[in-house]
């Protein structure tokens, strides 16, 4: 599946193959480009090469043949050590220093790279605000005093203390409970909303990558890559028949959640507009249908940004926006 590349391209994989002395192929000529702020999810089951792909970003693995190009620099061509100091990395085990403070694990970086106690103190205050863990409450605990969620917030923290251009995750929410999983999620979303980093993440749950996603990279066994899409796509048009089996026969209802409401589905204000319930434009259609069925009104009003009605939405128009996004 090859393409070419955007011009805000900050991640290119071109034809990046993974072969193992034993004849083992973890990765097949894999082409794919990540726009600059873009968040791309790799997906797929247990040994489709999804994490084999991710490590050779930053040269965790090195790729038997292909180019591998950050921000405009084959990988393979800089100092390793520089190379990981350009991009965050967060696993599923956190990896926190045991015996080390929350404050100091996520100043690991900034002492490293010789930073000033003054500069290094800011940014670590302004990273644990950031991810939701406040300096003055968690600043002096050890992580054996965490949760799980909280120690993974630490992880993100520290990973993004030296402001790296690019962040790749592995199974970053993968050993937490749901409810932890629900909010780390979540918190993330809001976080890349206002930090804009070009991020790569593995995960073998679908849900997580449609939740989080940009794009979705669906692989399968053998490490070929069978769909390069938006969530909506990967959802409204499986690429192949393993697209269609892995996204599960319950993908119209993950595509609800993921396609907003659009106003090229709305019909024109009625007289009765003031009496029906109201739903945000930015809102997704699940949210959209689940008041719908509520309301036993059979409408709903939209409204645009400034909150003032913007036309009435039915289950039709729910059917013509879920044609449209999978178009």
């Amino acid at each position: 599946m090859n393409a070419t590349a955007p011009d805000d391209a900050m991640i290119r994989l071109d034809n990046v193959a993974k072969e193992y002395p034993d004849g083992t192929v973890a990765v097949h000529d894999l082409t794919l480009h990540v726009r600059d702020g873009e968040t791309c999810v790799l997906v797929g089951a247990s040994g489709c090469g999804k994490t084999t792909a991710m490590r050779m970003i930053n040269r965790l693995v090195e790729p038997t043949r292909g180019t591998v190009m950050v921000d405009g620099v084959d990988v393979m061509s800089v100092d390793f050590h520089q190379l990981r100091r350009r991009i965050g990395y967060v696993i599923q085990q956190v990896g926190l220093f045991p015996h080390w403070t929350v404050r100091r694990n996520v100043a690991t970086v900034c002492d490293m790279l010789g930073w000033d106690k003054k500069r290094v103190a800011d940014r670590v205050d302004e990273l644990l605000d950031m991810v939701g863990l406040p300096p003055e409450e968690f600043g002096k605990r050890y992580p054996h005093q965490l949760s799980g969620g909280q120690r993974q917030r630490v992880g993100v923290a520290r990973a993004l203390a030296f402001d790296p251009p690019v962040l790749i995750m592995d199974e970053p929410f993968g050993a937490v409970d749901p409810i932890a999983r629900d909010h780390l999620q979540e918190a993330f979303i809001d976080l890349q909303k206002r930090v804009r980093k070009t991020v790569v993440i593995v995960t073998h749950d679908i849900d997580e990558a449609v939740r989080l996603g940009d794009r979705i990279a669906v692989l399968r066994t053998g490490g070929y890559l069978d769909q390069y899409a938006t969530p909506a796509e990967v959802l409204g048009n499986p690429a192949t028949p393993f697209v269609a089996e892995f996204t599960g026969t319950d993908r119209t209802l993950k595509l609800l959640a993921v396609t907003p409401v659009e106003s090229g589905a709305l019909e024109p204000l009625t007289p009765d507009a003031s009496s029906l319930d109201r739903v945000p434009h930015d809102a997704s259609l699940r949210e959209a249908l689940a008041l719908l069925l509520d309301s036993n009104q059979g409408k709903l009003v939209v409204e645009d940004q400034a909150g003032e009605p913007e036309g009435v939405l039915t289950l039709n128009g729910i059917q013509e926006s879920l044609k449209a996004s999978a178009a």
